[in-house]
């Protein structure tokens, strides 16, 4: 039909957007493109938007009734996007096909080794490891640009023998991490008031997080995805944390002793209360078999919370058992803190990895940190291979596990 023969066509309708005739039995206005319905008649028009009265009776699923639409000012912000990548070897670029375009060595993959830097006292590194074929840990982190004003580490582990656990874990990294964006409550004044309104806020980041991986995770597999999950929040001298399964957050102090703000779901800390000894415990058949996890087969997400008030220089630490694995204690972190000799937070961050990798890294590794204190610049680019040996990595410390048994397994 012409657009002639269109014109004169009694069932021909005018398109609402630019008018052109429409013949009965068209899809699309052939003037602009247009959508119309098989009949040559505009679709039906949008219901108008419900009133706001109303829609907050709507079943929302896990989304918060209040959320905001639009980002708050005092909401904290996204990490600055990576720029050039640099070689480890030579310090060259890594091209976007990962091979350095200076010695042509191949670096890993962004998801294998990645690093995040939200502020200068604040900087975290995610690594596969030396024995893993892939990096299923993640880690998803915050920090406003004064140092020790407020931070986020979120740390998830996930479970090697589940499916696509790589891929759980860091989308519900970064659900939890929207969740802690803003400040968490005050409460109605009271230390009981606030803690009750703070773990509410956890609990949701947690439930985030298990919304998130249950998402992205096959309704048909049988061995669904899972992870653990270590959180903390600092804001000025406090310290809240939440944890599902056996990451682990530390305060580690420059003077006087660090202290485990976490406890582990596992059967090895079941065997400790029990009054097994530690290193035993750490090092047995149960190891790492843990009885809380997030997951589509999770049978409690409920984290456990803990609190603290920090009043001088350090390091809060969340990490995964592929760093606690071989420096358990707090002491033994501290050692290699002091070994390491930095107090940026990246550097330090990436001594913390090398040194787990040199004591064997047979898991994927993640050390996120935020720096109470002063914060020294950051070390400069690697010198070239041809000019400069690398130094050795710290050694392990004593008494520490060299073969994880039961990595990551559920109970």
């Amino acid at each position: 039909m012409t657009e002639s023969d269109t014109a004169t066509d009694p069932a021909a309708t005018a398109c609402p957007k630019c008018g052109t005739p429409v013949p009965a039995g068209a899809r699309f206005c052939e003037g602009c493109g247009a959508q119309v319905d098989a009949g040559g008649t505009t679709p039906p028009a949008a219901a108008p938007p419900a009133d706001p009265v109303d829609a907050a009776t709507d079943d929302l699923g896990d989304a918060p009734i209040s959320a905001p639409t639009r980002r708050p000012a005092d909401a904290l912000p996204d990490p600055a996007p990576a720029g050039r990548r640099p070689c480890a070897s030579c310090g060259g670029e890594v091209g976007p096909d990962l091979y350095c375009t200076e010695c042509g060595t191949k670096a890993p993959s962004e998801r294998d080794h990645f690093t995040e830097q939200p502020a200068a006292w604040v900087a975290g590194v995610c690594d596969k490891g030396v024995r893993k074929h892939r990096n299923e840990d993640a880690m998803a982190l915050l920090a406003g640009a004064e140092a020790g004003s407020r931070a986020v580490l979120v740390v998830l582990d996930g479970v090697s023998n589940s499916v696509d656990s790589d891929v759980a874990s860091l989308a519900g990294a970064r659900a939890a991490r929207e969740v802690l964006r803003m400040p968490l409550p005050a409460g109605m004044g009271t230390p009981e008031s606030r803690a009750a309104a703070v773990g509410r806020v956890l609990a949701e980041a947690a439930k985030a997080a298990n919304t998130a991986i249950v998402a992205v995770t096959d309704p048909d597999t049988p061995n669904p995805a899972s992870a653990t999950l270590t959180l903390a929040v600092l804001e000025g001298t406090r310290v809240d944390v939440a944890n599902i399964g056996d990451s682990r957050t530390y305060w580690l102090p420059d003077k006087g002793p660090g202290v485990q703000l976490t406890v582990d779901d596992s059967i090895a800390q079941e065997q400790i209360a029990t009054g097994v000894a530690k290193e035993v415990a750490e090092t047995g058949q149960y190891a790492h078999a843990i009885t809380k996890w997030l997951g589509r087969d999770a049978p409690d997400i409920s984290p456990s919370l803990g609190t603290l008030e920090v009043t001088e220089p350090g390091w809060l630490l969340a990490c995964s058992d592929g760093l606690w694995n071989y420096a358990s204690e707090p002491s033994a972190l501290q050692d290699q803190i002091r070994a390491a000799g930095t107090t940026d937070p990246l550097a330090l961050a990436q001594k913390l990895v090398d040194f787990a990798n040199a004591a064997g890294g047979h898991d994927n590794i993640t050390a996120s940190l935020a720096r109470i204190g002063p914060v020294s610049p950051p070390p400069p680019p690697p010198p070239s291979a041809t000019t400069a040996a690398g130094a050795p990595p710290p050694p392990p410390v004593q008494n520490a596990p060299t073969t994880p048994t039961d990595e990551g397994a559920h109970d």
